[in-house]
């Protein structure tokens, strides 16, 4: 989100084709069906469309967790939303969450120490670019202190992290492809509206379920769309 905000006309108007998570909301289009202007793409979806879901998975896959963690910008927009929404839902499912807030990069350590102190069970890390800066970190933080954690993208489950759910990023980048070149051949930016992703995944590593003694139920395995062994 941040490389689209930033990026700006240029004397001469250049496209602009963006993967972000509410480019309403962030003021970068007028709207998902009518863009306007030189800038559209692909939306990551609104997280509180979804963030109900890591509440629910993390809770299934560790049924004794009370307490969780939620590592977010609260400048970010979308991160405000899925905070929001899941507050209200965590009562139901008998859980406490807690917020731990990372504004820049360097508040990693001051957040991990919050974890700790706010004796959390289980983390959250959402799609905030602070977080995924802090990938391995976050990722081995979580290994060091047992904490069973979800994120949105794969690839911290690739790096060792217990589970992920959101949007696929691979296709994601490939509809983004297709609006480039639909540009290219001479399509107006405004008039291509923003499209809302389609296919969300959840990816399992059971390895690191194992690490810490978890046992994944048979739901959450059925319901993966790639479980690591």
């Amino acid at each position: 989100m941040p490389a689209t905000l930033a990026a700006k006309p240029a004397a001469l108007p250049i496209p602009v084709v963006f993967i972000m998570a509410d480019p309403v909301g962030s003021g970068v289009v007028a709207s998902l069906a009518h863009p306007g202007g030189i800038k559209t793409g692909q939306s990551l979806a609104i997280e509180e469309q979804f963030a109900g879901k890591w509440l629910e998975l993390l809770k299934d896959a560790a049924p004794q967790l009370s307490r969780i963690a939620y590592l977010w910008n609260p400048a970010n927009h979308s991160s405000a939303s899925s905070w929001k929404t899941m507050q209200g839902l965590a009562p139901s499912l008998g859980l406490t969450l807690l917020s731990v807030e990372l504004r820049d990069r360097k508040d990693i350590d001051d957040g991990f120490a919050a974890i700790i102190r706010k004796r959390a069970e289980g983390v959250i890390v959402d799609s905030d670019p602070v977080n995924g800066s802090n990938q391995t970190r976050i990722v081995e933080f979580t290994a060091a202190n047992r904490l069973p954690a979800i994120y949105v993208w794969r690839r911290y489950v690739d790096a060792g992290g217990l589970m992920s759910y959101g949007p696929s990023f691979y296709e994601l980048w490939r509809r983004a492809a297709t609006y480039v070149d639909k540009i290219l051949r001479g399509a107006n930016p405004a008039d291509l509206p923003v499209e809302q992703p389609t296919k969300f995944e959840l990816v399992v590593n059971l390895q690191t379920a194992k690490v810490l003694g978890l046992t994944i139920p048979p739901s959450i395995l059925a319901r993966a769309d790639e479980v690591i062994e």
